[in-house]
């Protein structure tokens, strides 16, 4: 019997991570029960190694080529034997009658509610390797957001039950971490000399064979001169065509795997353009009043709140403000049921650029933040995208959508509807533009283009267009979000 799959001694000391309080009797009879173990274990341990070498010699004998294979195997086998006697020999803590199980198996968490499995996609650390509190083991990619696993303490990580690309579920075993690992002490390494490289012998060049001097050739007998006969005019010719060879140099290809997140962008956005009826409706925002009054009052702003003023929170209170005058907008069609649901609260996503790709938190309850708040909170979830740090409830539900392409320098795009919303503005580059004023004088002003893709199933033109205006009218005029008008 192979004792590597006995693990009767071994999930004596590892098959739990809690400290069992025992009595003095019962732990005097869990000792001599485990000390009998060991001998067991050593024994066997000592009686497959003799039958190991036997095997060896016996293996040797009748096939000399295959010794260093042999003893390839023995060796590793021997290894694995001494690292299950490790595990084996383990100690039990006495005087206070404590007893301490070291090595714990952590499990994929949680990591959100519609979130079932993950998929490992980096595993920083080897088995063997020492981890302190909080260092990550492995990185986990799921449909929405990328999820740090990390140690609960220091220790050694004993084994990595999974692969990069392995999908792994919620709760299952993920890997095993020994708390009683000893950190390793920093040291430097060894000095190491080059062996010296032999020196080419040189290679004798053969002298070259002397030829032979050939005698100079007879001279011809001498012939008279020919008669001078009239040269026809040279016939031009026309210039050759060099052949052109056009260098196209190195065309090389290159594939990546597609990201769990990316997969899961890919396939969000396809199903919103089979299932809504998308139009889009354009108007123009004088930015102008907006921008000046910015200017005029930032510096007391960042002073007050500890964010700067920015373009998003004005435009976060002004669609807000229109949600609540235009409902429509704010609804959703349940498909189940054939019914609309209307929300009489304000959820609006801020699609944010990330290193993995597109995410969308969520500003929750706009209608009772001010614009202190939507600049801080945005500021967050920005940091967090960077950082890679955000939550799958950060990203969860959301009512309506703001994009912003202007900060790539976009001057007019056609939104995707993030379902089950039922419309999307799209913000673009504010850039001047030539347009007329009320006194009708041709004057450049900081022109915007907004978009809004709504859904034809469940908005009308007239609800679309009036809350693209309201918009609008919000922006150029701030005033109006002051006296809510």
């Amino acid at each position: 019997k192979n004792p590597a799959n006995n693990h009767t001694s071994t999930h004596l000391c590892t098959t739990t991570t809690t400290h069992h309080r025992l009595n003095k009797s019962t732990m005097l009879s869990i000792c001599s029960r485990t000390a009998a173990l060991r001998a067991t274990s050593s024994s066997i341990i000592k009686r497959v190694t003799l039958r190991s070498s036997s095997s060896l010699a016996t293996a040797a004998s009748l096939n000399p080529s295959t010794t260093t294979v042999v003893q390839r195997q023995h060796h590793q086998q021997q290894q694995q034997q001494m690292a299950m006697w490790s595990m084996v020999g383990r100690r039990y803590y006495g005087g206070s009658y404590w007893m301490r199980m070291p090595v714990k198996t952590i499990d994929v968490p949680t990591m959100g509610d519609s979130i079932t499995e993950g998929t490992i996609v980096d595993i920083p650390v080897a088995p063997g390797d020492y981890v302190s509190e909080d260092d990550v083991v492995l990185v986990l990619e799921t449909d929405k957001v990328s999820v740090d696993v990390r140690a609960p303490e220091g220790g050694c990580v004993v084994e990595i039950l999974g692969e990069v690309d392995d999908v792994v579920e919620v709760g299952s075993a993920l890997y095993r971490l020994d708390t009683d690992g000893v950190k390793p002490a920093e040291g430097g390494g060894g000095s190491s000399s080059d062996a010296a490289s032999p020196v080419a012998p040189a290679v004798e060049t053969p002298a070259a064979t002397p030829v032979a001097a050939t005698p100079p050739a007879a001279a011809p007998p001498s012939t008279p001169p020919p008669e001078k006969k009239a040269t026809p005019p040279p016939t031009p010719q026309l210039p050759q065509m060099e052949s052109i060879t056009t260098n196209l140099g190195n065309r090389p290809e290159r594939r990546s795997k597609m990201s769990r997140m990316r997969q899961r962008v890919a396939t969000r956005l396809k199903e919103s353009q089979n299932t809504a009826a998308m139009l889009t409706t354009f108007q123009e925002v004088d930015m102008g009043n907006f921008m000046e009054m910015r200017h005029r009052h930032k510096d007391d702003f960042a002073k007050k709140h500890g964010v700067k003023l920015g373009f998003m929170s004005v435009f976060v209170k002004a669609c807000t403000s229109a949600l609540q005058e235009v409902p429509a907008i704010n609804a959703y069609i349940d498909d189940e049921a054939k019914e609309i649901v209307y929300r009489d609260y304000c959820d609006i996503s801020v699609a944010v650029a990330s290193p993995n790709g597109l995410v969308v938190p969520v500003l929750r309850n706009t209608e009772f933040m001010t614009f202190a708040d939507v600049e801080r909170t945005i500021a967050l979830f920005g940091q967090k995208a960077k950082d890679g740090t955000l939550a799958i409830d950060d990203m969860a539900g959301g009512t309506f959508t703001i994009s912003n392409g202007g900060v790539f320098g976009s001057l007019m795009g056609t939104p995707i509807i993030n379902q089950p919303q039922s419309a999307i503005l799209g913000m673009h580059a504010t850039k001047m533009r030539a347009v007329v004023d009320e006194k009708g004088n041709v004057v450049a002003r900081p022109m915007m283009y907004l978009a809004l893709t709504y859904d034809h199933r469940l908005i009308d033109g007239r609800e679309g267009v009036t809350f693209l205006k309201s918009v609008a009218d919000k922006i150029t005029d701030p005033a109006r979000l002051v006296f809510d008008i």
